[in-house]
């Protein structure tokens, strides 16, 4: 699975243009999700000296990105008229997704285990019971 990360706010708390605090598990489980053979791409609105210093961090604790800003290492936004920087990934771990961010051992089940966060959820809860689909009149 191809999975798209944001930093700041996301990997690390939001102290923007500095680098904040790592998220509890963040790295601990990038690492494991490389090991699984997801690649991960770096996807953050840092640029030059910002992004560089982004990267370094991420890799002396040991993750290592597949592409960082684009979708695969040799992609040259240069060369390619129609770059853009749409990132194409199976999933995005945000900080801005509705409902914010789930706590990163959380991210890690729903990646590994293939389930969805109401899913993950309802385990938790100790219920497994399907919720009851809604008709097409109902809102």
């Amino acid at each position: 699975m191809t999975i798209a990360v944001d930093f700041d706010g996301t990997i690390v708390a939001h102290r923007y243009p500095k680098i904040g605090e790592e998220r509890p598990f963040a790295t601990q489980t990038l690492r494991m999700l490389i090991e699984e053979h997801h690649k991960l791409i770096l996807w953050t609105v840092r640029e030059g000296e910002l992004l560089d210093e982004a990267v370094e961090w991420c890799r002396a604790r040991g993750v290592e990105f597949y592409a960082v800003n684009k979708d695969f290492p040799e992609e040259d936004e240069t060369k390619n008229r129609h770059f853009s920087r749409k990132i194409k990934a199976d999933m995005f771990i945000d900080d801005c997704n509705i409902g914010g961010l789930p706590d990163w051992g959380t991210i890690y089940q729903m990646i590994h285990n293939g389930k969805t966060y109401e899913q993950v959820l309802m385990e938790e809860m100790g219920t497994n019971r399907e919720k009851p689909k809604k008709k097409w009149w109902q809102f």
